[in-house]
């Protein structure tokens, strides 16, 4: 996730350079034709490109609405994800004693269960991420090397090591098999949470309220973890996007054809002024040219805000405008580890970000 206050206009610029120049060329043509071939028809009525863009301001407004809300709610998510996840170190730290058992356990041995319900909890963490982190072949990131180059260039952690490699420390041999093994491998870690916590209370280590405390956690965590899955696995509706980005180019066409005669008109009307000078007067023979910059720059505001709608709308493919879901579950391992008394040596330091961006 970007960090900065704004994105440097080098930035922007590098990020849509290819449009401005097809947005160029976009432009030049019709004035070429129309002012330097004569073809003085060529031309649309200013009123009716007007209403095409004022109609395309709503329509993208409503997307790039849509598309924060997803952000934003993806953002909610993971917050719920923290809370739950302290939640259930405070837990693990007071519930489960030698308060209802007959073979009492010291203090060593209760760290020892307290960290292996921990270490699966992280395992979850990993697992949800690496799973968030899957390519999606209507996200914005897949095969768009410009948007690779220089929004995407940030060194993805899921995609650099593996998820086997990941667990590697957290569960058992056995634990880290199964979870492998199965298709929704968060959904699996959380199956085993909650087997665990069936075995502490038939040990006599939790009572019945306090396991049931416990079941009720794990469906919160299911709840949270499949909200996000909702989000990674459902797009924005691809209808709305697809006729966002036909109505944006159409209206990008025919923006030179509705402003030339205009500026043209304005720059007869320069030129007749009788206090115009010479230098003036060139310039206002000419200002039909005005078309040029003034398209481009039109153009671009309207692209720019098509493109920032699409790169919001997708907030866990790894880029700098997502939820830096791996800093966060990072975090979190580093708070639930404190809080059971974890060897401070063994707890992970925060990931550094490069300097502009958090993952």
């Amino acid at each position: 996730m970007y960090i900065k206050p704004v994105y440097s206009l080098k930035i922007v610029l590098l990020w849509t350079r290819k449009y401005i120049y097809f947005f160029f060329l976009l432009s030049i043509i019709p004035v070429i034709l129309y002012d330097v071939v004569g073809l003085k028809w060529l031309y649309l009525p200013w009123l009716p490109v007007g209403l095409i863009g004022t109609s395309l301001a709503f329509i993208t407004g409503f997307k790039n609405n849509a598309s924060y809300e997803r952000l934003w709610e993806a953002r909610k998510i993971y917050g719920g994800i923290v809370n739950a996840s302290r939640l259930l170190a405070t837990m693990v730290n007071d519930f489960i004693t030698n308060e209802f058992t007959q073979l009492e356990r010291s203090d060593d041995e209760f760290l020892k269960i307290k960290k292996t319900i921990i270490m699966r909890h992280i395992a979850w963490l990993t697992s949800l991420r690496h799973a968030l982190r899957t390519n999606k072949p209507w996200e914005t990131i897949v095969g768009n090397k410009s948007y690779k180059e220089h929004m995407g260039t940030l060194e993805i952690k899921e995609h650099k090591f593996s998820l086997q490699e990941e667990l590697e420390g957290y569960l058992t041999e056995d634990e880290k098999e199964y979870i492998l093994s199965m298709t929704n491998k968060q959904a699996a870690c959380l199956n085993l949470q909650s087997k665990h916590f069936k075995k502490l209370k038939l040990e006599g280590l939790i009572d019945d309220f306090r396991h049931m405390e416990f079941k009720n956690l794990i469906g919160e965590l299911f709840t949270l973890q499949g909200k996000v899955e909702r989000i990674k696995n459902f797009p924005y509706p691809r209808q709305f996007a697809t006729l966002n980005l036909f109505f944006v180019w159409i209206f990008m066409i025919l923006l030179p054809f509705g402003m030339m005669h205009e500026f043209n008109e304005i720059g007869h009307s320069l030129a007749r002024d009788e206090n115009t000078n010479l230098i003036n007067s060139l310039i206002a023979k000419n200002f039909v040219w005005m078309t040029v910059p003034i398209s481009i720059v039109i153009s671009w505001v309207f692209m720019l805000m098509e493109r920032v709608g699409d790169v919001s709308e997708n907030p866990f493919e790894g880029s700098r405008n997502d939820v830096p879901i791996t800093t966060i579950s990072r975090a979190i391992e580093i708070d639930i580890r404190e809080i059971i008394g974890d060897d401070k040596n063994a707890i992970p330091k925060p990931y550094a970000n490069n300097g502009d961006t958090e993952m």
